[in-house]
């Protein structure tokens, strides 16, 4: 698990262009602004398809130069696929996903266990 830094993590979350039927019975936006409002984050957003051309973009933009202290929680498909399509962004970025980076496979879930997953995780960044 990652460590526990000053900051307070980012949540992303991946909603796979929002016709992926793993995703079918999660409520985004109810999931999105329970994150915000009522766990400690810096901010949630959300990409529609953080694996294609425009979604390494916006990482590209999001993640700082050397900023090794900073923890981004990503909601959306496998952890495997996810440090498959986005390490190479940090890593351009001078970071390390293993250590920065926690990957939540949040599809096939309804909105409440969704919700219980991410706030657990969050939790547990507090205190590891």
């Amino acid at each position: 698990m990652v460590k526990n830094t000053k900051h307070r993590p980012r949540f992303i979350m991946c909603f796979c262009t929002g016709e992926c039927p793993g995703f079918a019975k999660l409520e985004l936006w109810k999931l999105v602004n329970f994150v915000r409002n009522e766990l400690d984050v810096e901010y949630a957003v959300i990409h529609p398809q953080l694996c294609v051309t425009d979604g390494d973009n916006f990482l590209r933009d999001l993640v700082k130069d050397g900023d090794k202290d900073r923890i981004y929680v990503i909601g959306g498909c496998d952890p495997r696929m996810q440090r498959k399509m986005f390490k190479d962004v940090f890593a351009e970025k001078g970071l390390d996903f293993d250590k920065q980076v926690v990957s939540l496979d949040l599809r096939n879930m309804e909105t409440q266990e969704a919700m219980k997953k991410v706030a657990e995780t969050i939790e547990k960044l507090k205190v590891s």
